[in-house]
């Protein structure tokens, strides 16, 4: 199947975590409980040193990606549901930053990186759901099996595409969102 294809297979259940996130019902505890949550649960992290903060936003999503692609042979479970439950995240969180701050600060917050790293997770999640699919159908059709190598070989060009986006990501995200967003 075209890579493109899986692009847009990845950009469609995305989309389907956006639609779900903005259609979950409001919680009854105020955003602020919410961020304030949030951001006690990474306090120890933000005391570190920047290059090591951007160090581990990039270790933990770069982490994330890898997972993905090496669990995708299990009938691609691991990226739809990345993709999905990243989507919803984003939309959820996006409601409750607006009704507590504005527009402009969440896209303040989420532009600047998000250029780099939505693409990021777009690209290796597709790459991992077609190197699952590839996979699979090895698995059931003898036929298919002499597909198995060139599909990893494309598809891990395309993981490494996606995982090179997201060391700007990370440091966008340690050096010049926290400015943005103060």
């Amino acid at each position: 199947m075209n890579y493109k294809r899986w692009i847009f297979i990845a950009v469609f259940l995305f989309g389907t975590g956006i639609a779900l996130g903005l259609a979950t019902p409001a919680i009854d505890s105020p955003p602020s409980e919410y961020i304030t949550a949030f951001e006690e649960q990474f306090a120890d992290i933000l005391t570190l040193p920047k290059p090591l903060i951007a160090l581990f936003i990039f270790l933990k999503n770069t982490s994330a990606l890898l997972i993905s692609f090496v669990l995708s042979p299990i009938f691609c479970l691991v990226p739809v549901l990345a993709l999905i439950i990243n989507g919803w995240m984003i939309a959820f969180v996006s409601t409750l930053v607006i009704e507590e701050e504005s527009l402009g600060f969440l896209l303040a917050g989420l532009l600047p990186h998000g250029v780099f790293e939505l693409p990021a997770l777009i690209l290796g999640q597709a790459a991992a759901l077609s190197f699952g699919t590839t996979a699979v159908l090895a698995l059931f059709k003898k036929e298919r099996r002499n597909l198995l190598l060139p599909g990893l070989k494309r598809n891990l060009k395309y993981l490494v595409v996606a995982l090179a986006l997201l060391l700007p990501a990370a440091i966008i995200e340690t050096y010049i969102t926290p400015l943005l967003l103060s």
